[in-house]
């Protein structure tokens, strides 16, 4: 596996403000048929007590995908994809650009180390604040997500534009903002799964020094991003390459995956409901268990982790090689 080489001089702040959202449109670009899929199975017979046998109309993530494609047609598998791009240039570069940056405001002056406390509030902060400036973007992707769109049937919304518009007139600015308090929740889950989780494997694998190869990888110059050590220029280990952000990558998409998919569920239902459908996010929690008990908490989990595992993967080694490029392209653009 090529990449290119960490550089000598760390990126700055705002390198890796873009870079996160840059890497999270093309994680989305990707992986975003797995997201609709997951939306699709987890809202699967909501409401419906009992349920029937006639109600489940999905089976499986294949399954899902091509009764989308037979009855729908191939571009209802990006239906919502221009709200999630917007999604993810700003909640993307908020949560994991700044990680880096909340982590160190955290660490004790003087700490050789960063502690895992420091990375637990640098998540949770920069997931709380994603969340507040991309909620809207949030329920608009949900809801063409979750929209059926039969052939000759009139969409629920004409475009994205109409979407935001058409929320707001009918459900009021609130309306924009339906499910902040489980997203956050979700938000500072899956942020802790993935970044702590990818910070934590990614030192570990440097330090163990498992993924050295011979491919060129590595090279000079501090540990790049989301690595605690900061040594001296010249000692950044050969192993900081392709497979290591692999590995490690992989490992946070299943961690946040299991800790996250209860609050994902409740979440997607709520933001997808209609006005008055539920009282609160606990009564959108208390109908889904009663109509399929706690297993509901895990619906579409496969698609849930091939998306959130595959998009872990395509994010993060996009993050490493664009903050890579941007540094390598600094000093020739001055």
């Amino acid at each position: 596996m090529v990449g290119l080489k960490p550089p000598e001089v760390p990126p700055t702040a705002t390198v890796k403000f873009v870079s996160a959202g840059v890497a999270g449109c093309i994680a989305d670009l990707f992986t975003f048929p797995l997201d609709t899929a997951k939306v699709r199975l987890q809202i699967q017979g909501e409401v419906r007590i009992p349920r029937t046998i006639s109600s489940v109309e999905y089976r499986g993530v294949l399954g899902t995908l091509s009764t989308m494609v037979r009855k729908e047609g191939a571009r209802s598998l990006y239906s919502g994809l221009a709200a999630g791009l917007q999604r993810q240039m700003s909640f993307a570069s908020i949560s994991i650009g700044l990680y880096d940056s909340m982590k160190e405001f955290f660490t004790p002056k003087g700490a050789e180390n960063t502690g895992l406390a420091a990375r637990l509030l640098a998540g949770c902060t920069t997931s709380t604040v994603a969340v507040a400036c991309a909620q809207p973007t949030d329920v608009v992707k949900v809801r063409f997500q979750a929209s059926v769109a039969l052939p000759g049937s009139a969409r629920r919304y004409s475009s994205t534009m109409d979407a935001y518009r058409t929320i707001a007139r009918e459900e009021g600015i609130r309306g924009l903002w339906r499910g902040t308090l489980p997203n956050i929740a979700r938000n500072a889950i899956i942020n802790c799964g993935e970044l702590v989780t990818y910070d934590l494997l990614k030192d570990a694998l440097l330090r163990a020094q498992l993924m050295t190869g011979e491919d060129g990888v590595g090279g000079h110059g501090p540990v790049p991003p989301l690595c605690p050590q900061h040594p001296t220029p010249g000692s950044s280990p050969p192993s900081d390459n392709l497979p290591c952000h692999f590995v490690a990558a992989f490992g946070a998409g299943f961690c946040a995956t299991v800790v996250a998919s209860p609050v994902d569920v409740v979440k997607t239902r709520y933001m997808n409901a209609s006005p008055g459908q539920y009282r609160n996010v606990l009564s959108c929690l208390l109908a889904l268990l009663m109509q399929d008990g706690p297993a509901g908490l895990y619906k579409g989990f496969v698609p849930s982790f091939l998306r959130l595992g595959s998009w872990n993967v395509v994010m993060f080694v996009s993050y490493e090689q664009l903050q890579r490029a941007m540094a390598l392209a600094r000093p020739a653009l001055a």
